[in-house]
């Protein structure tokens, strides 16, 4: 299982991830608190460790502003939060071959089977919000993620150092978990926390492989 912590926008930021090498990172582009900018964004990227991947995260961006990221080596994977459909994937397509992942507000299991229909790389499973496209800080029913998903998926909302390891026991026999997306769960006032990036990273490494 991999770890992915998202959401980082200061130096002490990139500088603490070198230090604890989680599998990915994410620059959001999304009009939040944690967003960055494109020149922020290739700073950290300057600064961050070539093992750690990094996904550009954005929420109904004009496709060519996410592809030209990818082009400038600024992300190596677009993650879509809005309500990006398959025709914005094909235009994405012209532009960039870099992976994809489609953020699945999980509303039901519905939801999600319907996402796996679709072409996207992987699949980001996230908490349900009729009025946020992410970033919850709360989790959802894992029961609810379809035993059959076809798509290879990370699994989001509301994870933490106090319930990362139920998580990848309850997704352990559901599909194909490659990941595990903490934010908020590691921040304190709003911010980073080595310490508590520290511990999630930890404990997915100790898990035992499938």
């Amino acid at each position: 299982m991999k770890i992915k912590i998202c959401g980082i926008r200061r130096e002490e930021d990139a500088r603490a991830l070198n230090e604890l090498l989680p599998d990915y990172t994410g620059f959001v582009f999304a009009d939040t608190r944690r967003r960055v900018t494109k020149e922020q964004a290739a700073e950290l990227r300057s600064i961050l460790n070539r093992k750690i991947q990094v996904f550009g995260v954005f929420v109904n961006a004009p496709s060519d502003f996410a592809a030209e990221l990818a082009r400038e080596g600024i992300i190596d994977a677009i993650q879509l939060h809005g309500d990006e459909d398959e025709a914005y994937l094909c235009d994405l397509r012209k532009m960039t071959d870099v992976p994809v992942i489609k953020a699945v507000r999980a509303k039901n299991t519905e939801v999600m089977e319907r996402a796996d229909e679709q072409l996207w790389d992987y699949l980001l499973l996230d908490t349900y919000s009729k009025d946020k496209y992410g970033g919850t800080g709360e989790t959802f029913s894992w029961d609810m993620i379809p035993r059959g998903l076809k798509h290879p998926y990370f699994l989001a909302g509301g994870l933490n150092a106090e319930n990362i390891y139920s998580a990848m026991e309850a997704v352990k026999n559901r599909g194909t978990c490659i990941g595990l997306d903490v934010s908020g769960g590691v921040e304190t006032d709003g911010y980073k926390d080595r310490e508590k990036i520290k511990s999630v990273v930890e404990i997915v490494r100790a898990y035992p492989a499938q």
